[in-house]
């Protein structure tokens, strides 16, 4: 069992950074209790987030369903912290969730937390950075760095919705036998190919990652 160590939420800034000149990717953390519910598809006009106060501003590259919530861990942030030389709080990476105890990079696509009493989240895609992350973290080769090192996290779709607050206990209800981690899924999809085969029969994969890896194993096989 792990621990939500900071629940985070963000709202719309301005910033050269991004196609549509806005991002939400500060995000601050909130006591709670904050309603968290499947907020769609991608683009339908919503907030794009599944967290109630929480804003998504790139609506074609991010948000919906099936990156309804993002978490990284604490541990995560504290190597990084080594790495980089400089404080990293809660919310920095964009997260929604910083966890405690919880390895989200090797959080398996399938696996369901429970968070709190009533919220179920399944973990169902990675993340790849885009250039709004690296103008916002202001560190010289940013991308490349953060795929190199290959600590992603996870994004997670609702299945249950329920209300959480910072603190709340998090627990894995089950896991796929699949082996096909969130850190599988980055690395396949980004310096590793040789791995994309192991993700087109992972039902779970979100279907914009599972996709992208089905055309690149037909392209090279």
């Amino acid at each position: 069992m792990g621990n939500l160590l900071s629940l985070n939420v963000g709202r719309e800034r301005a910033t050269s950074h991004s196609d549509v000149g806005a991002t939400a990717i500060d995000k601050q953390p909130v006591p709670g209790p904050v309603a968290v519910t499947a907020p769609g598809p991608r683009g339908n006009g919503g907030s794009g987030s599944a967290l109630a106060g929480d804003q998504v501003c790139d609506h074609r590259n991010h948000g919906g369903d099936d990156q309804a919530v993002y978490a990284y861990s604490r541990e995560e942030l504290d190597l990084w912290e080594g790495e980089l030389g400089r404080d990293l709080a809660a919310g920095v990476f964009g997260e929604n969730l910083t966890t405690l105890g919880v390895d989200t990079t090797e959080a398996l696509i399938g696996e369901r937390w429970r968070i709190g009493g009533r919220l179920v989240l399944e973990v169902c895609a990675t993340r790849i950075p885009c250039r709004t992350f690296a103008g916002w973290l202001d560190q010289d080769g940013w991308i490349k760095r953060f795929t190199q090192r290959a600590l992603p996290g996870a994004y997670l779709r609702v299945i249950t919705p329920g209300e959480i607050r910072a603190g709340d206990p998090i627990t894995v209800l089950s896991r796929p036998d699949h082996g096909v981690t969130s850190g599988v899924v980055f690395r396949a999809l980004t310096l590793e190919p040789d791995l994309l085969p192991l993700l087109v029969d992972v039902e779970a994969l979100a279907p914009h990652q599972r996709e992208r890896a089905l055309r690149r194993v037909r392209q090279v096989y």
